[in-house]
Order: structure tokens, then sequence, then C-alpha cells
């Protein structure tokens, strides 16, 4: 069960913050003293972003973005067809703590994988990009025969940290017996695997775990709550709980702004909260989901909404949400 106790939400903007600071605040080599700023209460909560995208699309291949426009889960999406670049990113988190990222594939092109991993390494090893994405979630189709190879290809590089294969589109490959034997060379590659699905499929997705105790899955999008009438949430719930049972399986409180893009803090606090009674403290961890729920909300509108309904908890329970998790899950 979670802890309460009233917690001040930090409201000074970045800018501000940092103009305020005196000389005392930096370090010798002019780098500010984090754990000074901390103690005197003038610096906001740290955040680890566990879901985030980058696209360029004049650099590299998004079907789903420069093709045909298809159905997608998050709804109409146009307004995101166009470039996402890291500043973007660091443009949107400005008035937010966060201290580290993960990026999670961007749907780009599936016939060369690795050509993105590469592209965000590249991105994550320049001055300006302070290290984002200092966790890298990649693709990798463990029904192709190859499949090895571009996991040897994925860890070439060093923010490498495991696989997302959406099977809310795919919902078969969990029976396919090719697929399930290449699932176990994540263990041999030390990857975690982002698992996306919706509650219909939660049956097969706890049984997939258990079957692989030594992989760690994380589950994307608080569940993919996508129906809000009384079966979809019922469904939803029970597909949680059954998750919840395998020791395995973390979750990552993000996207509900796709199945409701008129969403408020009162709309969004049951799932949030729901989502951390099921799976406990230590297994939840909050995600932005950028830029696709740049649709719907800003950054610092997002993240607040996370920090108010959180706001009785005990700080260390805070902490954990917000950064401890993350750090821990994806070995940052």
């Amino acid at each position: 069960m979670r802890g309460t106790q009233q917690m001040g939400v930090f409201q000074q903007p970045a800018k501000e913050r940092i103009d305020s600071m005196g000389e005392n605040n930096y370090d010798g080599s002019g780098k500010r003293n984090l754990l000074i700023e901390r103690k005197e209460g003038r610096i906001a909560m740290e955040i680890i972003d566990t879901h985030h995208h980058l696209w360029n699309l004049k650099e590299n291949y998004y079907p789903w973005l420069t093709d045909k426009i298809g159905e997608n889960i998050c709804g109409e999406y146009a307004a995101i067809r166009k470039n996402y670049l890291i500043t973007d990113y660091l443009a949107d988190i400005a008035n937010q703590n966060v201290v580290k990222s993960v990026h999670v594939q961007a749907g780009h092109d599936p016939s060369d994988p690795v050509r993105e991993t590469r592209w965000l390494q590249t991105i994550a090893d320049r001055p300006e990009s302070c290290g984002i994405p200092h966790g890298i979630v990649a693709f990798a189709d463990f029904s192709a025969p190859n499949v090895e190879e571009i996991l040897e290809g994925h860890c070439q590089y060093r923010n490498m940290r495991g696989i997302r294969q959406t099977l809310h589109n795919h919902g078969d490959l969990v029976q396919n017996l090719t697929w399930r034997k290449h699932l176990r060379l994540l263990k041999k590659y030390g990857l975690s695997f982002d698992l996306e699905v919706f509650y219909y499929q939660m049956a097969d997705a706890a049984s997939l775990a258990q079957d692989y105790p030594d992989v760690q899955f994380i589950l994307c999008h608080t569940g993919l709550p996508a129906r809000h009438d009384e079966a979809g949430l019922d469904g939803w719930r029970r597909g949680m709980r059954g998750l919840a049972v395998c020791p395995n399986i973390a979750v990552k409180i993000s996207g509900l702004g796709m199945f409701d893009r008129q969403w408020t803090v009162g709309s969004i606090r049951p799932f949030v909260l729901e989502t951390i009674d099921i799976f406990g403290i230590d297994r939840c961890m909050f995600s932005s989901n950028f830029p696709v729920d740049k649709m719907m909300s800003s950054y610092d509108v997002l993240w607040n909404a996370f920090k108010e309904i959180t706001a009785a908890f005990l700080e260390t329970d805070r902490v954990k949400l917000f950064h401890d998790n993350a750090a821990r899950y994806y070995r940052l």
C-alpha cells in the first residue's frame, strides 16, 4: 500500500530557479551542486522519463509517419507527422528536472532496426544532448531467423537496454514457437522486453512472463486502457491483476492521453492510483510518451498532473515512482 505524507509541489520555473542560485551552488568545475539545492528545497523532483521518442523524417524512414496514414492506437496523428528532434525534446522538458530518459523504438524501418539505435547513440554522445537518451529500447522481430544478428547489432551501442516488439497488433506471436524460442535470447544479451498488450491479451502475456521468469518484462502505457465502458474497465482491472501476479513484470504509467484526448487530472487519477495499488510502488514508474501525448497536453501539464496525483504519497515512494524504479529496471 502507498504511504501518505503531504508534499509541496515545486512551482518555480527552471530559469528562475537557476537565476536565483548563488556561487555556493556550483562546484569547482562550474557544475551545479544538486545536493545543496536539494537540501535547501530549491530543486524539483528528479525525473527519469522512461518512454519517449525522437524521429528525423529526413534522415530515417518511419513507415507509419511518412507513408499512407493507417489505423493507430493513438487515433488521428497528423500533428506528429513531422520531425521531433533532441532539440524539441529538450525544449519540452525545460521546466521539469529530467535527469535521464529512455527512448523506445519509434516505428523505424523494420528492415534495418539497428540504424535507429546507431542514430540514437550518436545523439546521446553529443555534449549538447545531456546524455539523452540514456537508455535505448530498440526493435527486433523475434520471429525472424536473423534475430540474433539484429540483437548483436543493437548491443554494439552502450545505451542499449531492451526490446519492444508490440503485441497489441500482433497478438498471435505469443503462440509462435519460433518467436518464443528466440525470446530466450533476451537473457543471453541482458535485455528487458517492453510489453504492449490490450486487456484481452493480458492472460497470454502473463503466461509468457511465467514461462520466462529470468526475463524482465515492462508493461507499456498503463496496460492500454482503451475502453472506458464498464466491461472494458473490468477487463483491464482483471488483466492488470493477472499480470501483477508475475514478479518479473513492471509497468510504465503513461499513454493515457491516447484514449482520453481531453483528459484532466480527475479523469486519469483512477488509472494512475489503481495501477500503483495493483502492482505496488516498487514496480511502477512514470513516462511521457512524447511526442505522441504532446497532441493532448504539454510536458509540464502531464508531469505536474503526476505530481498532483501523488502529492500525498510518502516522499520515498514518490522518488521511486519518478526516478529510482526507472533507474533500477532500465539499469541507468
